[in-house]
């Protein structure tokens, strides 16, 4: 009986939290997109177009698994008080780095993502998997569980900023995939397409989980 308690709960026989759970929660179950609905500042302001949804999603989901795995490290040492200073702290410090990395590969990149980059330091999915998470568990499954959530994020970004690249402007990743005589719907990479195609993607994926 305990052991199927534990299986129900996401947990083997020896009551650790099973790892396959860990991973695939973020990417189906609790989405933090489809599902959770986190972070919407940056899935709606740079999602109008694949590059730049793909890069801000990608640039999150290292900031989360490195956060991840140092909390979870330093999870016996860090005092309960200053617990969300800390892991504030950690995070700046890993988004910092993706900023100058992100600099450094693409110029251009860096300007299209703008603030929002720095702004990865108050992402609510960043601290709720550090503080409900990576303080309370082993650094595999918290980077399993970053890995997740985060594969979740660049999936949810990813199906925007793909979508409103096609009809904003008629490329995917820059390729024309028109002829000449398309007409764009450029209300799609303005921010009112933005909350359009996140309002679809939800009915959709809704609609899908209940069947």
């Amino acid at each position: 009986m305990l052991q199927k308690d534990n299986i129900a709960k996401g947990k083997d026989s020896t009551g650790r939290i099973a790892d396959t759970d860990a991973f695939i929660k973020g990417l189906w179950r609790e989405n933090p997109v489809f599902v959770q609905v986190l972070g919407m500042c940056p899935v709606l302001a740079v999602s109008n177009s694949a590059e730049n949804a793909l890069a801000m999603g990608l640039a999150t989901m290292f900031v989360l698994a490195m956060s991840n795995m140092l909390v979870s490290s330093l999870r016996n040492f860090i005092p309960k008080q200053a617990r969300i200073a800390s892991y504030i702290l950690i995070i700046a410090t890993f988004v910092t780095i993706t900023d100058y990395a992100i600099q450094a590969i693409s110029v251009d990149l860096h300007k299209s993502l703008g603030a929002f980059i720095s702004l990865i330091v108050v992402n609510c999915l960043i601290l709720s998997r550090a503080e409900a998470f990576a303080s309370k568990n082993s650094v595999l499954p918290s980077l399993l569980d970053a890995l997740g959530m985060g594969g979740g994020f660049v999936l949810g970004l990813f199906c925007l900023g793909a979508v409103r690249e096609i009809l904003g402007n008629g490329t995917f990743f820059g390729l024309a995939l028109f002829p000449e005589g398309f007409q764009p719907w450029i209300v799609m990479i303005l921010p009112a397409g933005g909350f359009f195609t996140l309002a679809l993607w939800l009915l959709i994926f809704n609609r899908w989980k209940v069947k």
